[in-house]
């Protein structure tokens, strides 16, 4: 068995104890999916799928923000990063994801808001949403779009941004949105069969907000195991094992291993903001096409903030990445790796997807802290 490297030892005593049970147990072969990002990239460097038992497969899904946003979001926000009046206000993962690659000559690259800003375009990283207010109000005479990219977890903020401008008659600020909610994804991965899904290892931040009963259908209806997870690799390999346990005795249910910081109904004060300024709605997720109700659009008594409602801006068809397999990571269809363009012409410093971008993506941490093991699993 691998050894599992940290630092502190304690840890690694408790590790080494969990992995010990792990490999115990016997059972038939299992597929687990971890969906949050962050999880993804804890998994990665940390070794843990190296040190798993070989009954059990390890993929990565769907959450990662920055990776479901879709090419047309990429296209629309570079459009609007053309017009002089604009100041585009965004998180820095998005700066790098490529948008549609038309044919621009030999060697031309896909365009991106990083290489639209070297060219001239005003495009501005900003670490809360509220940053973009300062913006606005900064430059009066300039419109500030500000891409409001992610899950349940960052949602809020911007929901509280957003009725800040309001209340404030703030006439210069939007919101390009492309935020999403991450149970409808894990109930469409729950009805297909592509990868013999077994069990979630539920997101730790977004489970702070929506609370454990939000995977009650997965369990109930769909017979897969859910534990919810810190980030540590100790409590990481707990849910691990928790998802096993739940396997192996036939018992599926939602198991809280994150009791810290994840409560019974998680916060409703934060989900009252976010529906305050948001509302369900079908949305286009990368791989997977649209899901329903599974986005959130402004409302329409904040329209003035919508920034798609704001600008017209005409659109092409978006146009995917060539030999791109995003998507299929996304689904944990395959791993990075089997990817062809994997680690060759896509790479952090020179990416052709956006797993491959965002600090969360799969592709990005596979190509920092894989194995050579992990890149043959497939």
């Amino acid at each position: 068995m691998a050894e599992l490297a940290t630092p502190d030892s304690s840890a690694l005593g408790e590790a080494k104890a969990l992995l010990k049970t792990l490999h115990a147990r016997e059972g038939r072969p299992v597929t687990l999916m971890e969906v949050c990002g962050t999880h993804t990239m804890a998994v990665a460097r940390a070794g843990l799928r190296a040190v798993m038992p070989e009954r059990v497969r390890l993929v990565s899904g769907p959450g990662c923000p920055v990776c479901v946003t879709p090419v047309g979001y990429i296209d629309h926000a570079l459009a609007l990063a053309a017009r002089p009046e604009v100041i585009i206000a965004t998180f820095g993962d998005l700066l790098r994801v490529p948008g549609s690659m038309r044919q621009r000559g030999p060697g031309a690259s896909a365009p991106s808001l990083e290489r639209v800003r070297a060219t001239g375009a005003d495009v501005r990283i900003v670490y809360s949403p509220f940053e973009a207010l300062h913006v606005a109000r900064d430059n009066a005479a300039r419109q500030v779009v500000f891409l409001g990219v992610g899950f349940e977890t960052t949602t809020p903020p911007v929901a509280a941004a957003m009725l800040t401008a309001h209340e404030q008659g703030l006439k210069n600020l939007s919101v390009l949105g492309a935020h999403k909610t991450i149970p409808e994804a894990m109930q469409l991965l729950a009805s297909g069969d592509q990868i013999g899904l077994d069990g979630f290892l539920c997101p730790g931040h977004v489970s702070i907000i929506i609370g454990p009963e939000a995977y009650q259908p997965l369990a109930e209806r769909h017979r897969l195991a859910c534990a919810i997870a810190g980030f540590e690799p100790i409590e990481i390999l707990r849910g691990l094992l928790s998802l096993i346990e739940q396997i192996d005795t036939d018992q599926p249910r939602i198991d809280n291993c994150y009791p810290g910081a994840v409560r019974a109904g998680g916060n409703r004060k934060a989900r009252e903001l976010m529906y305050r300024v948001f509302e369900p709605c079908d949305a286009n997720w990368r791989g997977f096409g649209v899901i329903p109700h599974s986005g959130l659009s402004i409302r329409s008594e904040l329209a003035t903030l919508d920034a798609a409602s704001r600008f017209d801006v005409a659109l092409p068809p978006p146009v995917e990445p060539a030999g791109c397999r995003c998507g299929e990571v996304l689904q944990g269809v395959i791993v990075p790796a089997e990817c062809p363009l994997f680690g060759d012409a896509c790479t952090p410093d020179n990416p052709h997807g956006a797993c491959m971008v965002s600090s969360e993506g799969s592709c990005a941490a596979h190509f920092h802290y894989g194995t050579a093991k992990e890149q043959a699993d497939g």
